[in-house]
């Protein structure tokens, strides 16, 4: 697996988090689990922690990945790649 570059899955992860609060059913989940609120959405937005965050809460769920791939017209592995770039996503170990 090729990690995107940087700047590649920052741009990638925002539209994640644009589509994340564009979906009434799970963003309350993502807000419940991560602790974040509304105004943390606007204030980190750009934050790459925080977009890692993002893809770290879709990556949870093969059908959250597939809902929001099918909407952007993305291959299924691309926010997985993206996750490898952004911080943290050296240490991402599935068991």
């Amino acid at each position: 697996m090729t990690p995107l570059a940087r700047d590649s899955a920052e741009l990638l992860a925002i539209e994640a988090l644009s589509w994340l609060v564009g979906n009434d059913e799970l963003l309350p989940v993502f807000l419940g689990s991560t602790g974040a609120g509304a105004d943390d959405l606007r204030q980190r937005a750009k934050d790459p922690e925080f977009l890692a965050s993002v893809l770290d809460f879709l990556l949870m769920d093969d059908a959250w990945i597939q809902m929001f791939c099918d909407s952007a017209q993305y291959a299924y592995d691309l926010p997985v790649r993206a996750r490898a770039a952004l911080p943290g996503g050296a240490e991402v170990n599935w068991t």
